[in-house]
């Protein structure tokens, strides 16, 4: 009798231990991908039977009852995360279950440049073959409105930066991603800036950034650059700059600013109105967004690029014109 069960009880163990490796062994092999990698799309709440559909049809070798049943005994039925998964030779039920629950999807970016145009932002993202194009049929005022943004000038309101969004995404969420983004840096800078700076709210603070970006050649001059404005602000002087003129001329600008341009009143021709222009005229940075709120202390009025990239700066027009005839003027054939 007492043979008979421990024969029994071993065979049990044998079978036991035999299962044990057919479960590890099913579980750990490779499957047979038809292609490599395979690309799925899983969008929020599709159910466990339907992710194994999915799979299948993409090639993942295995037909979708396996991978359901692998991901209910495993306990993981409802642990399966949305996204776009990228799947590559060699790879194992496990794995695959495992990359799925953790969540490891694949991610496509984009790079909008400090100092870019809202104009270049726009082509950009319109170019971008995994975003969903939602805003091309909308205007600057409804897209912004569709992000949910109070402004109704678009430029400057998107944060340069590399943004990171799934394949298939809509582009408006990159847009709300980057104006989230800027908002936020902007609060910030706008916290921490210095007593005594002539800006009256952190949009004035934004135009100045603007400019700032398109003057800086070199990112040491940045907070001089600033200083520079903000002392012309102080004094009222006109802010001269070149940048915001070009700005307002469009895209009639042919690359060439001739002195009939800045002699040409728009609403963003500093050398003809004083003060701020009415919009940011680029995208700038957290640096031009800081150096806006925090300039350098110096009196320096005038600067001018020196042509390699950084510029020169004086505090007075007499020694400007100097430093014109130095860096400028032997430089005209």
């Amino acid at each position: 009798m007492n043979r008979t069960v421990l024969s029994l009880l071993a065979l049990l163990l044998a079978l036991a231990a035999l299962a044990a490796t057919a479960v590890w062994l099913y579980r750990n092999q490779p499957l047979e991908l038809s292609a490599s990698p395979v690309r799925v799309r899983i969008d929020r709440g599709t159910g466990l039977s339907a992710i194994g559909t999915i799979l299948e049809k993409a090639g993942l070798g295995q037909p979708g009852w396996q991978f359901e049943l692998a991901a209910r005994l495993r306990g993981d039925g409802h642990r399966i995360k949305a996204g776009v998964y990228e799947f590559k030779s060699p790879i194992t039920r496990q794995a695959l279950i495992d990359k799925m629950v953790r969540g490891d999807v694949l991610l496509s970016e984009v790079t909008v440049i400090e100092g870019w145009t809202f104009r270049q932002m726009r082509a950009l993202l319109a170019r971008h073959p995994d975003l969903t194009q939602d805003a091309a049929s909308l205007d600057e005022a409804a897209l912004l409105a569709r992000i949910g943004a109070t402004e109704t000038r678009a430029e400057g309101l998107f944060l340069p930066d590399t943004y990171r969004f799934s394949p298939g995404s809509s582009d408006l969420e990159v847009y709300r991603q980057a104006y989230r983004q800027l908002r936020r840096a902007l609060d910030d800078a706008w916290a921490a800036r210095s007593a005594g700076v002539p800006l009256q709210t952190p949009y004035q603070a934004l135009v100045l950034a603007s400019i700032i970006e398109k003057e800086t050649g070199r990112d040491a001059d940045r907070d001089r650059v600033a200083a520079v404005f903000v002392n012309r602000l102080r004094k009222g002087m006109m802010l001269q700059s070149d940048p915001t003129t070009i700005y307002g001329l469009g895209e009639t600008f042919d690359g060439n600013l001739r002195r009939a341009d800045l002699r040409a009143d728009t609403p963003y021709n500093t050398y003809t109105r004083a003060g701020l222009p009415p919009t940011p005229i680029a995208l700038p940075g957290k640096a031009s967004l800081a150096a806006a709120l925090n300039p350098a202390n110096s009196p320096a009025l005038y600067f001018v690029a020196r042509g390699d990239g950084s510029s020169e700066f004086s505090d007075d027009l007499v020694a400007h014109q100097r430093a014109v005839d130095r860096y400028q003027k032997r430089r005209t054939p």
